[in-house]
């Protein structure tokens, strides 16, 4: 089982009977092939009684019984638990772990060495979503050290799609010339509802692609970032329209910003978190392609709510 204790555990380890004697177990070890011999499970046929230290076996005399010197309550996890949760146990008891189904059998020990490589492999993993990847620690090093055609290779093809996406914008801002040309007023406030837009949607984004890089799916994030973005789009709304009307006085150009900057930041705060995860469904770095696509989709959503809301209020 992938990521288990079960993958993990040795059971080329040593075995004795409760009621064996210490010399005689030690006499067992030699000449035979074990994975270590530092700590030996003690059984009744398959069931796990007890572990006993070779540290003990040392100590004890030949004729002394393995049950008198066994932990008989030593540290155990089931097969199925995470490998992470074995290697934390493990290192807070300060003991070797035994594997025990849920019957009590024994199923192998943990030894030291592997459970320092789960460590291993999860702080680097770790530290490589940190830094933005959702794969490997390999993809965060190859993605820092590859040479500029790669990097170009990576980045270019998003931004061309940005390039796109603000020849289009500049489309929808002339196909309302007329309204443009009929009020002016309403050309002021284009970059202030794209920005705000813009802002709102980073916001997301910036914890969406941080959630997705230590694990956090986006459902979990999904309805509390959503409340979020509707109650940031209303709180600007508000303020603005004082605002517009104090310096500009016309009532009709306030509303419709006010109105447009509700619904961008809404619809930025969706737009945010559904290109990271659907960019990372496909197998992509989304810290690569989220913020041209993001940005590009953002800023045209927001020109054409603007224009249209400015039509049918102002003009």
């Amino acid at each position: 089982m992938a990521g288990s204790t079960a993958r993990l555990a040795s059971t080329r380890v040593p075995v004795a009977a409760p009621g064996e004697s210490v010399g005689r177990l030690l006499e067992d070890l030699r000449g035979r092939d074990y994975d270590s011999v530092a700590v030996t499970a003690v059984c009744e046929g398959e069931r796990l009684v007890g572990l006993v230290t070779m540290e003990r076996l040392l100590k004890a005399g030949p004729g002394t019984a393995v049950s008198e010197v066994m932990d008989p309550d030593p540290p155990v996890v089931r097969p199925d638990t995470s490998q992470e949760r074995a290697a934390w146990k493990a290192v807070h008891q300060g003991a070797v772990l035994a594997v025990v189904d849920e019957r009590g059998r024994f199923a192998g020990l943990l030894q030291p060495q592997r459970l320092l490589e789960v460590l291993l492999e999860e702080h680097t993993e770790d530290m490589a979503r940190l830094g933005g990847f959702t794969a490997t620690e390999n993809s965060a090093r190859t993605a820092s050290t590859e040479n500029v055609s790669r990097r170009l290779w990576h980045r270019l093809p998003w931004l061309l799609v940005g390039l796109i996406g603000a020849l289009g914008s500049a489309l929808v801002v002339g196909s309302f010339e007329s309204q443009l040309e009929r009020t002016v007023l309403i050309a002021f406030f284009v970059p202030g509802v794209v920005y705000i837009a813009d802002a709102v949607g980073t916001q997301t984004e910036a914890l969406v692609i941080r959630g997705l890089s230590v694990g956090v799916p986006v459902a979990r994030m999904a309805v509390r970032e959503l409340i979020t973005g509707v109650l940031l789009g209303a709180l600007l709304s508000t303020l603005a329209w004082p605002l517009i009307m104090l310096v500009w006085r016309d009532a009709a150009v306030a509303l419709a910003v006010s109105v447009s900057l509700f619904a961008a930041s809404s619809i930025a705060t969706l737009v945010a978190m559904a290109l990271p995860w659907a960019i990372n469904r496909l197998g992509r770095d989304p810290a690569f392609g989220s913020g041209p696509l993001a940005t590009v989709v953002q800023d045209l959503l927001s020109v054409v709510i603007y224009f249209a809301t400015a039509t049918v209020i102002v003009t």
